[in-house]
Parts: structure tokens; sequence; C-alpha cells
């Protein structure tokens, strides 16, 4: 049986144009909605909700990738989502990769006050202090994910967390654990240090050492990484509010690493001494 046919097929329609503009930053900010593209950040937006409401609201869809992702479209409309039957043209319009995979959803802004990540007591947070590039936050934000963390937060000093590379990059980590942005470094530091969190700045010019620490039994109370931009750094005075400064050892030859992997490793390294002494953080039932 072949597809439905498309009943949106004109890229210039007024809905068309409104997800288009999405793409932009201003119109993001002003109509407080992001685009999410392909099955997997699709499928979380639809499980996922803001404020207790859907954080999907509309899904753009083919019919061939309708047909293929059915527990996907399912799961959107049981979300209340407007589903559009679309045309690859119109996809092609809103989408903002070369090759879209057929499902594009609009999602409702979903970052959590900085008081709330407080409030939780987070024992592991990842700060993305000057973090411009997108696709760096976005892997971040799924390293810190995968790694078990209870926050990320964006300072007002890095990308936007709406970017659509950002969330391409986050791969649905994005709706998995609480994201507070545009937060002053200096207030980030503050609130999480009153709430008992050990602030910890990565940076390859670190005196301490991540093995010494590790050694040394110093990484098992809250901890927050503190990142910076994989160019340049963090600046001093971002350093100078630590409580201490730490490089991850290079044992080969290596002149770096960049800065998702620097950030995995660090946080994988608070996640398991935290583990050894409190006992385990894993959410995997077993």
């Amino acid at each position: 049986m072949p597809p439905a046919t498309p009943d949106l097929i004109s890229p210039r329609s007024a809905r068309v144009s409104a997800a288009r503009r999405l793409a932009k930053r201003n119109f993001r900010g002003k109509d407080r909605l992001f685009l999410a593209e392909g099955p997997q950040a699709v499928r979380e937006a639809a499980a996922h909700r803001t404020g207790g409401a859907p954080t999907l609201v509309e899904l753009f869809t083919t019919p061939e990738a309708a047909e293929r992702y059915a527990d996907i479209i399912g799961g959107a409309r049981d979300a209340g989502a407007h589903v559009h039957l679309a045309a690859e043209e119109v996809i092609a319009e809103i989408s903002t990769t070369v090759t879209p995979q057929g499902l594009v959803g609009v999602c409702r802004f979903l970052d959590t006050p900085f008081d709330a990540v407080l409030a939780a007591r987070p024992r592991l947070v990842a700060v993305l202090a000057h973090v411009r590039d997108p696709g760096n936050a976005g892997t971040v934000l799924r390293c810190a994910d995968a790694a078990g963390a209870d926050a990320v937060v964006l300072t007002d000093a890095s990308v936007d967390l709406y970017n659509p590379k950002a969330v391409r990059a986050s791969v649905g980590s994005l709706f998995h654990l609480p994201v507070a942005v545009g937060v002053p470094v200096e207030q980030a530091v503050a609130g999480l240090k009153e709430a008992g969190v050990r602030i910890l700045a990565a940076d390859g010019a670190g005196e301490h050492d991540l093995d010494d620490e590790l050694d040394h039994g110093t990484m098992g109370g809250p901890t927050a990484w503190v990142f910076g931009n994989e160019a340049w750094g963090l600046p001093e005075e971002t350093r100078a509010l630590a409580d201490a400064v730490v490089r991850v050892p290079i044992h080969g030859q290596a002149e770096s690493l960049n800065l998702a992997t620097a950030a995995a490793v660090c946080l994988y390294a608070s996640a398991r001494a935290q583990r050894a002494a409190g006992g385990c953080r894993c959410v995997t039932p077993g």
C-alpha cells in the first residue's frame, strides 16, 4: 500500500513560514519555540512535558517517514501535537540539515530556572561557561546525560541552547535532564557553592591532575565541572572562581583533547567517584 498523499505541499504556506523562522534565534526567543529534527529528538520531545504541558506542539512529517516511524507519529498524536503530512519540499524548507530525515517537530522551550536546579541539591553538574560552538554544547549535554549528571547550566556567555545544531548534537538528551540558561558565570558558581557543590574548572593548564584527584579521594562529593571555549579555554577570572583547576592528563603524544572528549572524561570520573562514595548513581534497572 503506497504512503498517504501529503496535505501540506506548499513551502510558502503560512504554517511552513512560521516553523522555518525558528531557525533564527530572535524568532525562537519571541515565540519561545524551537525545532527538533529526526526520529530520536522527536520521540523524546513527544514523551516530554514542560510545566505540565506537552513539549511537542507540532510535527511535520513526510508520508514515508510517517509510515516508517508510525510509533513516533502515534506518540506525537497522543501528546496532542498537530501532525502535518508534508511534501519533501516542505520538510526541506523547514529543516536545517543537508539530508533531512523526514521529521521536524516544533517544541516549547523547556529550560529550568537556575533556582530550581539548586533546590534539587544536585550532585553532578556541567557548567558551560564560554562554549560558543553549538555542536560542542549539544555534545557536552549528551555526555552529561550519559554520565548521570543532575543538571547542565549554560551561562550567558555560551551559545543558545535551542540552536538547531545544539539540539541535534544532544541526540535527545536535551529532553532528559534540567538545563538552566543565561546564568552569569559568577552567579552560577556562587549559587552552586552555597548549595555545597565543589567547583572544578577543566583546563589543560590546570595545576591539579585528574588522576591525582581520583587517587586522593577528593571527588566523591557534589561536584560541578566548568568547561570553557575549545579554542582558548577558560579566562583567568573564571578559573579564579573555582575551588580547583584540573587538567586531564595526556599520557600519549596528543597535543590536547577536544572539549566534548575532555568533558566526558571529567564527568565520568566524578560519576565513578560518587558511586564509590555513596552508592550507584546508575538509572538502569538491575
